[in-house]
C-alpha cells in the first residue's frame, strides 16, 4: 500500500492530500529515510512523522485497505 495511503487509513494523517505535502517536504521518514508518498509500506516498517516540534514513530503491524474506527489501532504501535 503507498505511504500516503497509509497514513490516511491509519488516520495517523487525516487527509490523503496533507500526508502528500507532508511527505514532498520531507517530514515522513521511513525507517529513517525520507520517504515519497508513493513508496510502498509493508509491516515492520518504522514510520516518523514531524509534526513541528513533535514528533510520532510507529510500527506498521498490519497493512488493510478499509478499516473501522475502532480498529485502527491494530495497524501500528507506537515506539
Amino acid at each position: 500500500m503507498r505511504l500516503d495511503k497509509f497514513l490516511k487509513v491509519s488516520r495517523l494523517i487525516k487527509r490523503r492530500t496533507v500526508a502528500n505535502e507532508a511527505c514532498d517536504a520531507g517530514r515522513v521518514l521511513v525507517n529513517d529515510k525520507p520517504a515519497k508518498a508513493s513508496l510502498n509500506v509493508k509491516p515492520g516498517d518504522i514510520i516518523e512523522i514531524q509534526f513541528g516540534t513533535k514528533a510520532v514513530r510507529v510500527e506498521v503491524l498490519e497493512v488493510q485497505e478499509t478499516v473501522k474506527k475502532d480498529e485502527v489501532k491494530e495497524l501500528y504501535r507506537y515506539i
